[in-house]
This record gives C-alpha cells, sequence and structure tokens, in this order.
C-alpha cells in the first residue's frame, strides 16, 4: 500500500511503490476497452480537477478514471472561479475540502504548489504538474508502457532529448527509470541540459547521437517555448536540425527501441511525422496507459484514506 494521502512526485516513492502502481495499472487497462468491468469501487468519492496551466491528456485521462470508477469528477474552471478575484491557493484549497471533495487534482506554474496545498488540506493531492519539478502520473504512463513492452528495467538504456531544463516530465522519469534499474541518458542544447541533473542519477550529453546510440527507448520531449525568456537557441528549424529525432537518428536505437513524447509533440521540431507515425512509436498507447495508471492512483490512495 502506498505510505501517503497524495501523490506529489516520484521522487520520494520507493521502488515497491512505484510497481504496486504500475500493477494495478495491468488490471485496471481492460476496464478502457470494457467498462461493464468496472466495479465502480471509487462511487462514493467526489474528485476535482484543478488546473491553474492549459492540459488536454492529464486533465481529461484524470476526468475519465474518475468516471470508469464511478466517482463525481468536478473541473473547477480556474478563470470563472474565485481565483480570478485574488483568492489563494490555500483558501481554494481549503474550500474544496470543506466541501467533502476526496481528491484534488492540481496542475501549477509554481513549483511545489501541490506541496503547500496538500499540507493544507485532509482531502488527497495528486500533482498534474507543478513548475519544473516533477510530473509523476505521466511519468508512470511512461513507466508502464516501457514496462508492457520490455517486462524489466534492470539494464535497459533510455535516452530523453530535447529541453531537459523546463522539463517537469523528465525529472520525474530519471527519478522512477533509475529506481527501476535503467540507465537515464539525457540529451539537448546545452543552454537546455542542466549538468545537474547528473545529481539525480541520469547522465548527460549534448551529442543527440551518443545518446540514442544502442537506446532502448528514445524519448522526445516538446520545446517548451512558454517557459524560456529567448536566446536559448537560434530558432525551432535549426534545433530540428541539430536535436530533433528523425529515422537517420533513431535507427542508431536498437532494432525495436521504442519511440515515446509525452505530448503534445510539435511536429517536425523534435521528432518528424514519418517517426511518429512509425512501426516503433507507442505515443498514442502512452496515452491510453495513463488512463490505466490515473485509475490505479485514483484507487490506491482510495485505500490509503480509509486506512488512515
Amino acid at each position: 500500500m502506498l505510505k501517503s494521502k497524495d501523490l506529489l512526485g516520484l521522487k520520494d516513492l520507493s521502488k515497491e511503490e512505484i510497481i504496486e502502481i504500475l500493477e494495478l495499472a495491468k488490471d485496471m487497462k481492460p476496464i478502457i476497452d470494457c467498462k461493464s468491468l468496472s466495479k465502480k469501487e471509487l462511487a462514493d468519492n467526489s474528485i476535482v480537477t484543478l488546473f491553474y496551466e492549459n492540459s488536454t491528456r492529464t486533465k481529461m485521462s484524470f476526468a475519465l478514471a474518475g468516471k470508469y470508477l464511478g466517482a463525481t469528477v468536478t473541473d473547477l474552471g480556474v478563470s470563472t472561479s474565485s481565483v480570478s478575484k485574488g483568492e489563494s491557493l490555500i483558501d481554494t484549497g481549503v474550500t474544496l475540502d470543506q466541501l467533502g471533495t476526496d481528491v484534488i487534482i492540481m496542475r501549477h506554474s509554481m513549483t511545489g504548489a501541490p506541496h503547500v496545498l496538500a499540507k493544507n488540506v485532509n482531502a488527497s493531492v495528486i500533482s498534474g504538474g507543478d513548475g519544473v519539478n516533477e510530473h509523476p502520473t505521466q511519468a508512470l504512463l511512461d513507466l508502464f508502457t516501457i514496462m508492457e513492452s520490455k517486462k524489466s528495467f534492470e539494464g535497459l538504456k533510455v535516452a530523453i532529448i530535447g529541453d531537459i531544463t523546463h522539463s517537469r516530465v523528465a525529472r520525474s522519469n530519471v527519478f522512477g527509470l533509475t529506481k527501476l534499474g535503467a540507465k537515464v541518458v539525457l540529451s539537448g542544447p546545452s543552454t537546455l541540459v542542466s549538468s545537474g541533473m547528473k545529481i539525480i542519477g541520469a547522465e548527460v550529453t549534448n551529442n543527440v547521437r551518443e545518446a540514442v546510440k544502442d537506446a532502448d527507448v528514445v524519448m522526445g520531449l516538446r520545446v517548451q517555448l512558454e517557459r524560456q525568456k529567448g536566446g536559448l537557441f537560434p530558432d525551432l528549424r535549426e534545433y530540428s536540425q541539430l536535436f530533433g529525432v528523425d529515422e537517420e537518428i533513431l535507427a542508431l536505437a536498437k532494432p525495436d527501441a521504442l519511440l515515446m513524447h509525452p505530448g503534445p509533440v510539435n511536429r517536425g521540431v523534435e521528432l518528424t511525422s514519418e517517426v511518429i507515425d512509425g512501426r516503433q512509436s507507442v505515443i498514442n498507447i502512452q496515452v491510453k496507459n495513463g488512463l490505466a495508471v490515473r485509475m490505479a492512483v485514483l484507487k490506491l490512495l482510495d485505500e490509503v484514506r480509509k486506512n488512515n
């Protein structure tokens, strides 16, 4: 059983807790194609999505995960709520708590925002991404996708290419993959890949070919222009030429290597359309697996609350 009522990052999850989530996700996945398999185990749960930043996959995935398990899911539209009147994050959270909310799923531009909220409410808080810190359920669905194909993580080489500095996905994946025994190599422009990532267990190189060579998994990351101050690389065309993954670059990986991306993909920038739509791409499978993983997380956190 998970130790905490909240899921704020993979940094604080043990290897055993990560595996527990992945194993339950395996059981949950059939529900996506056959809703009658759901036992509506969360029928007494009230879930609120609270997104201060835009989202398609994470937000809809959590909403459907709750629905498939029988929970009541409500979206608190930040732009039409009291947040637009200046209400603080904690006051918003406490209000939701007093209304009987069981789970608050939050995305916020400020690093650490979900941690602040979790300390001030009884509800479970799940981070849907905070600042440049972590995006735990994205990493968990990535791990689940890799596990389905590769079975074991021990000895795998995972190359993550792109805007590492601004990527909460990269950080969560490094924490999760290294705990499970994989080697992670990060690559991209020197202005977008901090050597400080070595501290959390990753290898770092600015040579994309070196990173992808003999990799079991190649993951592209979106260039997050909205988080950049400018001047970190000349332009998107040059970026794609130097750091984009195309068929020639992907051919350096193992023949059975997986191609992944958390989405949304800037076609022709991080990845070419040929590899996105190619035989090694599991990008669409990642989306489906995200739903299974989020169902597993909701169920496990419900068990924690019931036992506390």
